[in-house]
């Protein structure tokens, strides 16, 4: 099981030495990755009575994959972006830029997209046309979202096609995960839910001619104060199959980049106490 971290971008502002010295030391730490959240416009409570969502206008975040072009010339953990909200983005342009991304990393990149609302046609569709961009010269598709005709992207990706993971948490996204990605990123902890979740993914995988071990999993794991019980929390994550996890320190209470990579550090100890 490979474990990563989660970049904290809600608190660490804009400050883009502190971008550069969580990654670098992150990765000195030994985790393998960096998985970042996608959020493109704040609502303003002021003009949203009664707004409730998690972020607002005050919130602090990078788009995952400019900030991944930075991060490409300063580290050299793989890049992971964990979920992209795919169909408010223009399929190829999307395209162009995840190309761009693994060129940059040598490869080391992940491009996890997920929906909002009632898009999942959408999603399906732009998958599908996504892995075309990526492994034809010249593609012609008319699909019910994107029409191309006679065009491509150079330069093409070092791998093709990219690895695509989903984001999923209802029956209709465990089947898309099995049906359609290299990985998905559930979003339950081990336990029933999540071995039903498997279940599903799985048959899915089945039915469509593909192999389920092929699939991997990328667990999250809010971080604590207690060694023994992170440990803990890593090893269920690795029993319930996880093949990637994400050690997460938003909303932990940490004021400073400093702060969470200290945070940090006592997750890398965890971890080498687990094996696998």
């Amino acid at each position: 099981m490979r474990i990563g971290v989660v970049f904290p971008q809600t608190e660490l502002g804009g400050d883009a030495g502190a971008v550069r010295a969580y990654a670098q030391r992150a990765e000195e730490l030994g985790f393998t990755h960096v998985l970042a959240y996608d959020h493109v416009a704040g609502a303003d409570p002021t003009a949203h009575p009664g707004w409730d969502g998690p972020y607002d206008v005050h919130t602090t975040f990078h788009e995952p994959l400019v900030l991944y072009g930075y991060l490409a010339a300063v580290t050299s953990m793989e890049l992971v972006t964990g979920v992209i909200i795919l169909p408010q983005r223009q399929t190829v342009l999307v395209a162009k830029q995840a190309a761009e991304a693994y060129l940059l990393t040598g490869g080391k990149f992940r491009l996890g997209v997920g929906i909002f609302s009632t898009r999942g046609k959408r999603l399906d569709e732009q998958i599908t046309l996504l892995r075309r961009l990526w492994t034809e010269q010249t593609v012609t598709f008319s699909g019910t979202f994107d029409r191309i005709t006679g065009a491509g992207l150079a330069p093409m990706p070092v791998q093709r096609p990219i690895p695509v993971w989903v984001g999923a948490q209802s029956q209709p996204g465990y089947r898309r995960a099995g049906r359609l990605a290299d990985g998905w990123f559930p979003q339950i902890g081990p336990g029933p839910q999540l071995n039903e979740a498997r279940r599903i993914v799985a048959e899915a995988a089945v039915q469509a001619g593909r192999d389920p071990a092929s699939l991997g999993m990328e667990g999250r794991l809010r971080w604590q104060q207690d060694q023994n019980e992170l440990a803990a929390a890593m090893r269920q994550w690795r029993d319930a199959g996880a093949t990637h996890l994400s050690v997460n320190t938003m909303g932990a209470g940490l004021k400073t980049v400093d702060d969470h990579l200290a945070a940090l550090a006592m997750a890398a100890e965890a971890a080498k106490t687990i094996s696998g």
